[in-house]
């Protein structure tokens, strides 16, 4: 099932519902588009003179309800000790989550407050008056730095799952097909790197696993920042969204043509990154040389991700430029994305024609 289709039943035969089961009555709805993978259909909710809110929808079978329930809790846990995450409400009959059955279908909804702010792509990348960017790439690592604190704090009541179960050789054998032997033959190799990293509880907890400016609200007027979307959130190394966080600096500087003043500004930025992180939690150097590995394994979460959309969806495999520039990164052993390397260019940034 497509998220249109979903979307369809859902407007067809059952908003009204969800309406009563939160008391949402007099709000208006407008769904959020979604991006080519999405997997949830959500909802902006407003009525005059009430705080706004999202309604979320899952109606993908690969999260269970337990799946669902562990991000809720996890969410929640942090919302209230002071985690930048929006807070979640309870339905009328008292539950997180709800679940509605159609024709053998579940759909799960739950509701959030609207975090405060906007994205930086909807103020046009301008950051807030008579302040420094810095200040921005600084609040990036500061909020990241409070969730991971948080996560070695937490212990769960509902286990989300665990990195492993995601990205392992079984997976590699169901979604690469045939004609990607050296793409499957690296990946091995990288999972293996992986098995063999240190998972203590300064090391390894529940990450968002997708953060990024897309994924998070501003508040231009404070520069306050606050996460949301923690669907893909699992235990994982905590490298990993601080690999995702180097990977949000690149935009800055993706059309300048020289290599060496790109890695000039990323190392400053991350640097700067790196400050706001440290002011919140403690990280090892020795982890932090991990860095470029982990900038491999984002690639290979995005690489499998658009695989296991393609086979979802019964389509043909096809690579666009965007996903075969990554793939090369790998194959050829190119760190950094390629960020600093002749494979890069300034004017079609991450893509390569084979």
């Amino acid at each position: 099932m497509t998220n249109n289709e979903a979307a369809k039943i859902i407007e067809t035969n059952f908003l009204t519902v969800i309406c009563g089961l939160f008391g949402l009555e007099g709000y208006e709805f407008a769904r959020i588009k979604p991006h080519a993978e999405g997997r949830n259909i959500v909802y902006n909710c407003e009525k005059t003179g009430a705080d706004p809110k999202i309604i979320r929808i899952a109606f993908l079978n690969d999260r269970s309800r337990e799946d669902l329930l562990a991000e809720i809790e996890y969410m929640r846990y942090l919302f209230g000790n002071d985690g930048s995450v929006p807070e979640i409400f309870r339905s009328k009959q008292g539950n997180l989550l709800e679940e509605i059955r159609h024709h053998h279908q579940s759909f799960y909804v739950c509701l959030f407050a609207k975090a405060i702010g906007n994205t930086f792509a909807d103020n046009h990348y301008q950051y807030r008056e008579g302040a420094d960017i810095t200040e921005y790439y600084y609040n990036c690592g500061k909020t990241l730095g409070k969730l991971h604190q948080l996560s070695k704090e937490y212990t769960p009541a509902h286990r989300r799952y665990d990195f492993f179960d995601i990205y392992n050789t079984r997976t590699l054998e169901t979604l690469l097909p045939g004609s990607f032997p050296l793409l499957k033959e690296k990946l091995q190799a990288l999972i293996k790197s992986l098995e063999g990293l240190e998972r203590s509880r300064e090391t390894y907890g529940m990450i968002h696993l997708d953060y990024n400016d897309g994924n998070y609200m501003i508040d231009f007027d404070t520069g306050r920042i606050t996460v949301y979307d923690f669907d893909n959130s699992c235990f994982g190394w905590y490298m990993y969204d601080l690999a995702d966080l180097w990977r949000n600096g690149t935009g800055w500087i993706a059309g300048e043509p020289d290599a060496d003043k790109r890695r000039s500004f990323m190392a400053d930025y991350f640097k700067t990154a790196l400050e706001g992180y440290k002011s919140e939690t403690g990280i090892e150097e020795t982890a932090l040389q991990n860095l470029p590995l982990f900038i491999n394994v984002l690639l290979m979460e995005q690489i499998l991700d658009q695989f296991e959309y393609v086979r979802r969806n019964g389509e043909e495999y096809e690579c666009d430029e965007e996903l075969s520039y990554y793939i090369k990164c790998l194959e050829d052993g190119i760190p950094y994305m390629g960020f600093f390397h002749d494979i890069y260019s300034c004017e079609e940034p991450f893509e390569y024609e084979a």
